[in-house]
């Protein structure tokens, strides 16, 4: 039987599988229909946790040189931001940095990982044998089959992989549009993200790379279910104007797009060989920039365990866990951006009384700032467990010689062990001996905890039990 994983899809999810996919010694074929990189750029947020994400496999360097660092991030657009200076994390910020840019840097990472990644090679259709699945696939010179022992659609909203796999994907279409437009700016908002809400639209203004401003948002009369057609730069001009009172010198749009509120989710994201992530399992409105965070956090919870199912080391049904896992994750995404624009849609004086109430809130109440800020960072994602540490993200623990990140560079598990002497190795697993010099109680009542390669805790042994680690 084909060891072969094969992923359809060389967005950043698919990108950032296949690096981790590589890292567990599988053998990996990206196709992606497109023969060029999309120059334009959909997301454009790296949040914080994707950023430890990177972090726990050495390579946040490059982003973090090239993004640039926002220390705030947003629910709807409200006045009152909220502040990642209370996330409990080295990097209390989120990056802009373009799609585009993103990509380039994580295909860089999977090729030097060994991933095989071909472009102009479209995935047609698939079936299911004994141990495997065919893959069609119509590439520059004809169309040929690849056998694979899993496939994994990362092949955005309009995934033929689900459609092939019979995987439904309901959901609710679009009622509601917005407008971006990638610009320069000759008069630009003071340094930093600007927004501006009034009753006749909500706006948002981001500094790019490269001399870039993205200007988006929503107008009354976007608030439909047609198409409004394509944006041109004198309607933005009008929407910004007609919202900040001037349209900051606008000129030389390098992409004007639309987007709309549509929002579906695969009802699985495993059926037999053939596995879901990132657009592919879930579409939202692009609030608050999660949207590529979830997707690569997808891939992360995937990645480690498909390689160990097929290096042998887990029976199939671990890869299970990944649907039990990731499907909430993508249905909370689902509702808080939906709630969102609910809020950024709100142009009537009672909506608008509730977008101040709201602000308000999140001025005055810091936990209720900080349950907002953990959740759209994807800080506050824990699976489920027994323990109130298990399933949760571990942070990065400090030790004497090392960090946990530093530990979860190899991708393998990762043994904390305190005990003065010290429990048998972990079969399989990094086993580092001594307590963090972290000042966590939660975390000094414990005698083990057995990190997973994503960073999420898998298990705990307290203060004065035995240790029953496999």
């Amino acid at each position: 039987m084909t060891k072969k994983i094969v992923i359809a899809g060389a967005g950043p999810t698919g990108l950032w599988l296949a690096a981790e996919l590589r890292l567990a010694g599988a053998d990996v074929t990206v196709l992606e229909q497109r023969a060029e990189r999309d120059p334009h750029s959909k997301a454009l947020t790296i949040h914080p946790r994707t950023i430890e994400v990177l972090a726990s496999r050495g390579v946040e360097q490059p982003f973090l040189a090239e993004g640039i660092p926002i220390p705030q991030g947003h629910f709807a657009v409200l006045d009152d931001r909220l502040d990642f200076a209370l996330l409990d994390t080295d990097f209390p910020i989120t990056l802009a940095l373009l799609q585009a840019r993103t990509e380039e840097l994580l295909e860089d990472h999977a090729r030097e990982r060994g991933a095989d990644i071909r472009r102009g090679h479209h995935v047609t259709g698939l079936t299911e044998h004994p141990g495997e699945v065919r893959v069609a696939v119509d590439g520059p010179d004809g169309e040929y089959t690849v056998a694979a022992a899993y496939v994994v659609g990362c092949d955005g909203t309009r995934s033929t992989v689900r459609a092939a796999a019979g995987i439904d994907f309901p959901g609710t279409s679009a009622s509601v549009y917005g407008w971006l437009g990638d610009v320069v700016l000759t008069d630009p908002p003071s340094a930093g993200s600007y927004s501006r809400a009034t009753a006749d639209g909500l706006l948002l203004a981001v500094p790019l790379p490269g001399g870039l401003h993205r200007l988006a948002g929503h107008s009354p009369g976007d608030v439909r279910a047609d198409h409004p057609g394509e944006l041109t730069l004198d309607e933005l001009r009008a929407k910004v104007t007609a919202i900040a009172g001037r349209d900051f010198g606008m000129h030389s749009p390098a992409w004007l797009s639309r987007f709309s509120n549509a929002s579906r989710q695969a009802t699985r994201y495993r059926r037999g060989r053939v596995l879901l992530a990132g657009d592919a399992a879930h579409m939202h409105m692009p609030a608050g920039g999660v949207g590529l965070n979830v997707g690569l956090q997808d891939a992360m919870n995937l990645g480690w365990k498909l390689g160990a199912v097929v290096r042998g080391e887990a029976p199939d049904d671990l890869l299970d866990t990944y649907h039990d896992e990731r499907h909430p994750v993508g249905a909370e995404l689902l509702e808080h951006t939906q709630a969102q624009t609910a809020l950024m849609t709100a142009f009537s004086p009672d909506g608008r009384r509730l977008r101040s109430l709201l602000s308000t809130l999140i001025a005055e109440q810091p936990a209720f700032a900080r349950a907002l800020a953990e959740r759209l960072s994807g800080l506050s994602v824990r699976y489920p467990g027994a323990h109130p540490l298990i399933g949760t993200r571990a942070p990065n623990l400090k030790f004497r010689d090392t960090t946990l990140f530093r530990l979860l560079h190899a991708g393998r598990p990762v043994l904390l062990d305190s005990r003065d002497e010290p429990s048998p190795a972990t079969p399989g697993a990094i086993v580092h001996h001594g307590r963090p010099l972290d000042d966590r109680p939660d975390w000094a009542a414990l005698d083990t905890v057995l990190i997973r390669p994503d960073g999420h805790v898998a298990d705990v042994t307290p203060s004065g039990e035995p240790d029953q680690h496999p």
